[in-house]
């Protein structure tokens, strides 16, 4: 589908500081980055990561005929009501027309008990993301996550140009930005993520791991 992304959606947690990484994903993409984001998030003494999958919305026969990767076992599905168990949370997930896919949307419309009751406000939170195409919506889809956290009172945590030089490096097609590292999965899903959005995400695990423990130690 032009213009839409591996479908995968990820979420960090931290608890020691605690942190959980939720995705869902379709073509396995985003469940990649997760990964290398977790890796830079173990780095980090005192920290405790877990990576989770959302529900699946879409039947098996729809899937199918998408050729979606099998949900990975080592990866629980989340429920909504485990958000508030975190420290802080980093969300994943696939481009649709240059926002989230459904699937990441209907697990955060099913979030309006933790809403009324503030369970989320002052946590801090990020995104990553995957697109089909250069134009697929890299960072509108980075932009219009920014109001879930923001009704929910979660204190976004970009990852800015902290990664270095190779964030203005112009020689070769990579995802990611300062918003949070990102991948670009082709239309068909074929291109997977380079070692350079790897880094990337690496990076953005061990820099959210920090940001979220020094607030879990003022707090």
């Amino acid at each position: 589908p032009i213009g839409n992304g591996d479908q995968d959606l990820h979420r960090v947690m931290l608890r020691l500081c605690s942190l959980f990484f939720r995705y869902y994903s379709t073509w396995g993409h985003v469940a990649t980055l997760a990964e290398e984001i977790k890796k830079g998030a173990d780095s980090v003494p005192g920290v405790e990561v877990t990576v989770w999958r959302v529900p699946e919305t879409l039947p098996e026969e729809v899937l199918g005929k998408m050729h979606a990767a099998p949900g990975r076992e080592d990866h629980p599905v989340i429920t909504a009501r485990q958000l508030a168990e975190a420290d802080g949370v980093l969300f994943g997930f696939p481009t649709r027309f240059g926002m989230m896919a459904a699937q990441m949307k209907a697990f955060f419309d099913s979030t309006g008990g933790l809403w009324q009751e503030g369970a989320l406000a002052g946590k801090p939170a990020g995104v990553f993301f995957a697109t089909g195409t250069q134009g697929g919506g890299q960072e509108t889809t980075a932009l219009t996550a920014v109001t879930q956290l923001t009704h929910h009172g979660m204190l976004f945590v970009p990852v800015g140009y902290t990664h270095g030089a190779g964030m203005f490096a112009m020689d070769e097609v990579k995802g990611g930005s300062p918003y949070g590292a990102g991948t670009f999965a082709g239309a068909d899903g074929s291109r997977t993520p380079t070692d350079a959005e790897l880094a990337l995400a690496e990076h953005q695990g061990k820099y959210f791991a920090g940001i979220a423990k020094k607030l879990k130690a003022v707090v």
